[in-house]
């Protein structure tokens, strides 16, 4: 009887990682709508943890399949340093091109409105790809409007809008891609874990 519950038990663990895998990949693509999908995927192997702990013995001979808190930690540390990455990315960019502070603001949020618009307007041409193209365009588009607009409105002129906003732009590609990089990863750490 044990050893049958053991089965099941093995069972429902690869079904459930299964799940968590396609979950994780749904949050990664997320990452380009500048939703936080890095630190849902490690919001979800924390749950999964808690419910699969690593480790577990189902009877005296084998231990059931689980995930552990180590690599638990290893997906806060891998989200923690897309941000990072993220954060300094876009800003340096307009940084450089010496961007006020209400510029590099404006920039951030009109990214993200950009991002999302940007994807429901390419959604209906292409389904999948669209939507993830018009998300990474809107973003930059909206990147580039922000800081456009905060230095417009700090009275500069408009050579140095256009030298800020496209900072802003070129800085807000980099730091997707390497976000979007680092959410790669941390889907291959996971996938990996759960399969040990």
């Amino acid at each position: 009887m044990t050893h049958w519950s053991g089965r099941v038990s093995e069972l429902v663990y690869y079904l459930t990682a299964i799940l968590l895998v396609m979950a994780a990949l749904a949050a990664w693509l997320s990452t380009l709508l500048t939703l936080p999908g890095n630190w849902l995927i490690a919001a979800m192997a924390a749950c999964f943890a808690w419910v699969f702990p690593a480790g577990l013995a189902v009877a005296e001979v084998d231990s059931r399949p689980g995930l552990s808190w180590t690599v638990v930690g290893v997906l806060v540390c891998l989200a923690g340093l897309g941000e990072l990455v993220e954060f300094l990315a876009g800003s340096a960019g307009a940084a450089r091109q010496g961007a006020s502070r209400r510029a590099m603001a404006l920039s951030l949020v009109a990214a993200m409105i950009g991002s999302l618009v940007g994807a429901v307007m390419m959604s209906p041409l292409l389904p999948l790809i669209g939507t993830l193209l018009g998300a990474v365009l809107g973003g930059s588009a909206g990147a580039f409007g922000g800081a456009y607009l905060g230095e417009w409105w700090k009275g500069r002129t408009a050579a140095e809008r256009v030298s800020v906003g496209s900072g802003a732009l070129v800085g807000r590609l980099l730091g997707t891609m390497a976000k979007f990089l680092v959410g790669a990863v941390m889907v291959a750490v996971l996938s990996v874990a759960l399969c040990l």
